[in-house]
């Protein structure tokens, strides 16, 4: 399909999983890292609706950057959410597991929030993903944690290793969401920026 290649397409993510979910939906593209401060939002901002806000962010910082008048820029946050508290990337070990201990049998969400600006305008989306946990023991938690190192990841967790084959009970909405980028959203925008 010749309109997933026909304007140069940014990325404005370094996450190794959001380049192989675009990769492997066939779009060719390159990456520009967006370094914004994440924890420099608005005080009044409801939180669900802080992973949007992030990616817009992102996408403007980037393309604020760059010079090319055909480029198109995707950016997306992702953020786990539980009874109204925010999980981003842990800072540690004992944070990891600290983290895990209250995922552990519980039902969480992940909202994903993801902008697409070119010169023409800003598409903006939320998408919000529940997932429920197994519940866990310590060993569990403490192998997991050790084993896959996933202090690069909101919420200490992938969905795509061991604790998303072992613990995950359930899943309601985009699987490639807890990823970081729900592709059948992002492939609907794209379809409807590129294809002419």
């Amino acid at each position: 399909m010749d309109w997933m290649t026909s304007k140069k397409l940014i990325l404005a993510s370094q996450s190794p999983r959001r380049k192989e979910l675009l990769t492997q939906a066939g779009f060719e593209f390159t990456i520009r890292a967006a370094n914004i401060d994440e924890d420099s939002f608005p005080t009044d901002l409801p939180i669900h609706e802080l992973p949007v806000y992030l990616a817009r962010e992102k996408a403007e910082k980037v393309f604020k950057d760059i010079s090319d008048p055909e480029a198109l820029v995707l950016a997306a946050d992702s953020l786990v959410f539980l009874n109204g508290k925010i999980f981003t990337k842990p800072i540690d070990r004992a944070d990891a597991i600290k983290i895990i201990e209250q995922l552990a049998g519980n039902t969480h969400q992940v909202i994903t929030g993801i902008c697409l600006m070119d010169t023409i305008g800003i598409e903006l989306e939320s998408i919000r993903t529940e997932v429920t946990f197994e519940k866990m023991h310590l060993e569990e938690i403490e192998y997991y944690i050790d084993t896959y190192l996933p202090y690069d990841k909101a919420g200490a967790y992938g969905i795509q290793d061991w604790i998303g084959l072992c613990k995950v009970a359930g899943i309601n909405g985009s699987y490639s969401n807890i990823m970081g980028l729900p592709m059948e959203t992002v492939y609907k925008l794209l379809e409807k920026k590129l294809k002419k």
